[in-house]
């Protein structure tokens, strides 16, 4: 992972659980009289879970989250 390009898989676990995090944000920041729901959906964790473990960064927060940090800084240049 000393590479700045993220590897196929890498990217698709930053991806996941990006979807993840919007996922609860949108429910967490949804009206107070919309319903919520109770749990975040299953397939939303069980997406980022395996596209963590395919990327071999399951239990490696630390260089998972350099990752995470890397795409949204490059995303947010020029914007």
């Amino acid at each position: 992972m000393s590479s700045a390009v993220l590897t196929g898989h890498e990217r698709t676990a930053v991806q996941a659980y990006l979807r993840l995090l919007h996922t609860v944000r949108a429910t967490l920041d949804s009206p107070a009289s919309a319903p919520r729901p109770v749990i975040v959906p299953a397939s939303a964790l069980a997406e980022a879970d395996d596209a963590l473990a395919v990327a071999g960064l399951a239990g490696n927060e630390e260089a998972f989250f350099a990752l995470v940090r890397g795409w949204c800084s490059e995303g947010s240049e020029g914007g």
